[in-house]
């Protein structure tokens, strides 16, 4: 059973009253992969929605995520003040299933102009946050001779670069594989770097990754630990 037909028949056996379905995720993005499952967007009426369910379907692991209309446009929110929206990307780039009363159209028609418009802009306030907390972690990782230490705190950094370079970029966040599917467009190279940083430190090397660290912090004012404040932050 392909990943429609299957897509399909679990929302019949599962929700046979539902408005409208997408199938989003990697397997219509044509970056599927032997573990890639069926990410399934459903619309109701009511009750029991919202929702989010995991399950097995034939040869296919599934991810149910089950709406209102009205908690479709909630969760959106949500997820559009911290740049990074799975639901809305699920709609935008998905296919839809069926649609049995032009609400799955409406819905995928926002989510695409939402997408395309981007995220709301990065505050200061944000940026000078994700500078201190990677400087402390630069700080650090300088210190330890530990290779223990070292592994997580460079594993850390890694993955706060990369969502600094993001933000700076004007991108929508992501995380995991979606992390680095979005600096390909955002900063194309820098993974490729991290990684050989992060190599390097597992070999006791810490130059290469501090390197590659201090210059997306330059795009932002540069190291910032002295003269940071946050008032009620503890």
């Amino acid at each position: 059973m392909d990943a429609i037909e299957a897509a399909r028949a679990v929302v019949e056996e599962h929700h046979p009253e539902a408005r409208a379905a997408f199938l989003g995720g990697s397997v219509v993005t044509g970056r599927r992969t032997a573990t890639s499952d069926l990410d399934v967007v459903v619309l109701f009426h009511g009750a029991p929605a919202p929702y989010r369910a995991s399950l097995q379907y034939a040869d296919w692991p599934v991810e149910m995520f089950v709406h209102t209309e009205a908690t479709w446009h909630a969760y959106v929110e949500r997820e559009l003040r911290k740049r990074r929206s799975p639901l809305l990307w699920m709609c935008a780039d998905g296919l839809l299933l069926f649609d049995t009363d032009g609400l799955g159209a409406r819905l995928a028609a926002q989510a695409r102009k939402l997408t395309a418009a981007g995220p709301p802009p990065v505050s200061s306030e944000e940026i000078d946050d994700r500078r201190y907390a990677i400087t402390d972690l630069l700080d650090d990782l300088a210190g330890s001779h530990d290779q223990s230490e070292r592994l997580f705190m460079a594993t850390e950094l890694v993955r706060r670069t990369g969502e600094l370079a993001l933000a700076v970029g004007g991108s929508w966040g992501g995380g995991g594989k979606w992390l680095a599917r979005r600096l390909e467009t955002t900063a194309p190279g820098l993974s490729t770097r991290l990684h050989h940083g992060l190599q390097e430190v597992l070999d006791g090397r810490v130059e290469t990754l501090v390197a590659v660290v201090d210059e997306v912090l330059g795009q932002t004012g540069g190291r910032l630990w002295f003269g940071y404040k946050r008032v009620g932050a503890l």
